[in-house]
């Protein structure tokens, strides 16, 4: 489990938003995050911000920060991980 350092979360454009992970080693990603990808996660319930966050803490739950992509689209992650969407769900509607 990944339990060190920060993840900060910045919209930089429609749909576009840079994390950086700060741990032993600093990095940043682009994610393309759509409103519709983004409504079918949480409904709306929850802030933008906070749906990458719990994203990317599911990541390092499984990689280190290094290993993830420096651009991708949300969806992406189920290609890699198909229990993704799943779990992102259900921890967003808690």
């Amino acid at each position: 489990m990944w339990g060190k350092g920060m993840i900060s979360v910045q919209m930089v454009d429609a749909n576009e938003y840079e994390v950086v992970v700060q741990g032993d080693t600093e990095t940043r990603h682009r994610v393309h995050m759509s409103q519709e990808y983004y409504r079918s996660l949480c409904g709306g319930t929850v802030t933008h911000e906070f749906v990458l966050m719990q994203a990317f803490r599911f990541l390092l739950e499984r990689e280190p920060n290094t290993a993830i992509l420096s651009e991708f689209s949300l969806p992406d992650i189920a290609s890699y991980f198909p229990e993704f969407e799943d779990e992102i769900v259900a921890r967003l509607n808690r």
